[in-house]
């Protein structure tokens, strides 16, 4: 039997179930807001230092979720900073205001973030750039930066390479039969931006190994599986805890990440 084209029906169909399994992921971090707060890691300073210059003082951060980058772009103590949060979803707003209730938090999209034009030294994005509409979001991120402001998106990524074999283990299973894996390359930001730089920082996050199950449960992938599908991994995930050489009877180990940073910066042109 011989594979034939798809069809234009059968391609459309297999799209619309790709941006409603997409969209619905997207969605699904808020009801496990207090989760994602405890089990998510934050952001090495490297990073945060090199993604969002200290001359910039109007600053938003973009899909905030709970605060995690927020915190630490606050961190840097730049006298004169505004730091401004923007979040979609309701439970993550929550949970941002009850961290970090100083910040300004405010409702919003990447592709409609209902701040004003010209009203940004930077955006930072963190961990979120591909739940977006690329082009839609840079475009609307061009009218909110002001010229020569930054874009940067970061994402933290289980490092693999760093020679804990328990961390491949992990990510075997946390990513088993996911069909949307994150790629967190480079960006096209379109004419209005610079050329886009990347920098990798590798650094280790002290975890407990019974605090594995916490961040697995955190992921979009294992949010939205069925109840017994996801009991089944998770359950995975506790027996690697409690069995491997590496992990059993341990309070705490490192666990290697490496966090990709990209940035750009917004010309003066349009």
């Amino acid at each position: 039997m011989t594979d034939q084209p798809a069809s234009p029906t059968r391609d459309a169909a297999h799209h619309a179930t790709h941006d409603d399994r997409h969209a619905r992921r997207a969605a699904s971090f808020g009801a496990a807001a207090a989760l994602y707060q405890t089990a998510r890691p934050s952001y090495p300073d490297e990073a945060v230092a090199w993604c969002v210059p200290r001359s910039a003082l109007d600053v938003v951060d973009l899909a905030a979720g709970t605060g995690k980058l927020t915190e630490r772009i606050l961190a840097q103590d730049v006298p004169g900073r505004r730091v401004t949060a923007v979040e979609p979803s309701p439970g993550m707003r929550d949970a941002l205001h009850a961290a970090l209730p100083g910040v300004t938090v405010l409702p919003g999209t990447a592709e409609g973030t209902g701040l004003p034009a010209a009203s940004a030294d930077a955006v930072a994005v963190g961990q979120a750039w591909h739940w977006f509409d690329p082009p839609r979001a840079a475009a609307e991120l061009a009218r909110v930066l002001r010229p020569g402001g930054t874009l940067a998106l970061l994402w933290n990524v289980r490092d693999t390479e760093a020679g804990a074999g328990w961390v491949a283990d992990v990510e075997e299973i946390l990513h088993r039969d996911d069909p949307l894996r994150t790629i967190s390359g480079p960006p096209a930001l379109g004419s209005v931006f610079g050329p886009v730089e990347h920098r990798q920082v590798r650094w280790t996050d002290p975890v407990a190994p019974s605090s594995l199950r916490a961040l697995a449960a955190s992921r979009s992938h294992v949010l939205t599986l069925p109840e017994d599908a996801r009991e089944a991994l998770l359950a995975e995930i506790d027996e690697l805890a409690a069995t491997h050489p590496e992990l059993r009877g341990r309070d705490v180990v490192a666990m290697p990440y490496r966090t990709d940073c990209f940035r750009a910066v917004r010309t003066a042109s349009r």
